[in-house]
């Protein structure tokens, strides 16, 4: 069985996710943004190991989620799971003075990858989306361009492939992978969105924890258990170094290895 962390686990596809895993006798530890979100996740997922706190629009708080993790032991497997919509309007800075989709959407995940004790897996949670989003990476911080929240959010979706597909590059000893879930009635998908959400956390468990020879494969994008095309900037060896280089720059974290 395998221990596994989820980010962003306190509703959602990532407490659906921890249901299901646990369901299967895996061991998981959760996350909430704070103590109180917290407390109520480990109400609401019955078996879960522990659940760590923090604050992912805070690059301070981001780092003591990794702490805090790391002090729990080793993981076989860690979901970036958490995740912001887009809001229409207006920039919405964070403490650090970044947006706040790009911070927890894309930087967050960046942050705990480079912490986090290595595991045997990555799984990070794309979208359909990302496949709008812009592979330029210019101005990251929408400091220039004029705010639009729906390309801020499939920037950070493609952020995420971006990610996972360079750690499948830097890390061989990791099965690192993207996925999709589908547009489905989370509070985030709202109510009219038509995918299955009974499917929605099925391929990150899959990815997660099991064996099954589909699943042992690294750099590659999925969309319920099936491989799935990915925006072109997503394997591009250029636009994977642009990413990393920018995320160590807002974060003032080096990728390690």
């Amino acid at each position: 069985m395998s221990r596994i962390f989820i980010t962003g686990s306190a509703d959602g596809l990532g407490q659906m996710a921890a249901q299901l895993l646990l369901k299967d006798g895996h061991s998981v530890v959760l996350h909430a943004r704070n103590k109180a979100r917290a407390k109520e996740a480990l109400a609401t997922v019955r078996g879960a190991e522990t659940v760590v706190t923090g604050d992912l629009s805070s690059i301070a708080e981001t780092i003591k989620v990794a702490e805090q993790v790391n002090k729990l032991g080793s993981f076989d497997a860690v979901i970036h799971n958490a995740a912001v919509g887009y809001q229409e309007g207006r920039r919405i800075a964070t403490v650090d003075g970044l947006p706040h989709v790009f911070a927890i959407n894309s930087l967050a995940p960046y942050i705990l990858t480079c912490l986090i004790n290595k595991p045997k897996r990555l799984v990070y949670i794309s979208s359909g989306l990302h496949k709008d989003g812009d592979a330029s990476l210019r101005d990251l911080e929408w400091n220039i361009r004029n705010w639009n929240g729906y390309m801020a959010y499939a920037d950070s979706k493609l952020h995420n492939v971006v990610l996972a597909f360079y750690a499948a590059r830097k890390w061989p000893d990791v099965y690192s992978n993207a996925l999709e879930p589908g547009w489905v009635a989370t509070k985030m998908g709202g109510p009219s969105a038509p995918d299955s959400l009974e499917d929605g956390p099925k391929t990150q468990v899959w990815l997660a924890a099991s064996n099954e020879p589909e699943v042992l494969v690294s750099g590659k994008y999925f969309y319920h258990k099936k491989l799935r095309s990915v925006h072109p900037g997503g394997s591009d060896p250029a636009v994977q170094d642009k990413f990393i280089a920018e995320c160590e720059r807002l974060s003032g974290i080096k990728f390690p290895g």
